[in-house]
């Protein structure tokens, strides 16, 4: 039995080009989601998984309809393989019931791991470049080393730590941070 599976990220979209599609595929049940693929919990995903029996089909619209990570969706494969269910993407030509479906869908796994291990690398590459032309990453520092001193003179004239904070236009705790109460 084919058993269709149709995700929209958020509730405003449509699922009806997906739904349709799965229709004409031949799907006999279809479950649907309208919930972010990167959310661990997805119930129509779950029911379809458990209505799957052995030689059943899980089909989707497209792959990034089943979820974002490649490894979740790879896990996921595997398991169904696991079962004997196999599993089809309509707009990717991927057909795990067969012997090329399988390659296909595992040399395509191959390469999205590839390009997300080729992106970590650049950017590392490139936070190196940035901290050896002497930038640094991340926010801008609240506290310059005028108001450091600023807030010390203010402090040694009795005034308490929340007024000099809110005077510098900082927290209390960001000021602590930079000078310790002791």
């Amino acid at each position: 039995m084919l058993i269709g599976y149709a995700r929209v990220s958020t509730l405003d979209q449509n699922l009806d080009l997906q739904i349709d599609a799965l229709k004409k595929a031949g799907c006999k049940k279809i479950f649907d989601d309208k919930i972010s693929g990167s959310r661990a919990e997805q119930p129509g995903l779950t029911k379809a998984l458990d209505m799957l029996r052995e030689d059943d089909t899980l089909v989707v619209w497209k792959l990034d309809r089943l979820g974002r990570s490649v490894k979740n969706l790879v896990d996921l494969v595997s398991a169904l393989q696991k079962q004997g269910v196999h599993f089809k993407s309509l707009t990717d030509a991927i057909d795990t019931g067969t012997t090329s479906g399988r390659f296909f869908f595992h040399v395509i796994a191959s390469l999205a791991q590839m390009e997300r291990e080729l992106t970590a690398e650049r950017t590392r590459a490139g936070l190196e470049v940035a901290r050896q032309l002497g930038r640094k990453g991340g926010r801008k520092r609240q506290m310059t080393d005028s108001k450091i001193e600023s807030a010390k003179k203010l402090l040694a004239t009795g005034i308490p730590p929340r007024d000099v904070a809110a005077n510098l236009g900082v927290s209390v705790p960001t000021l602590y941070r930079w000078l310790p109460a002791s």
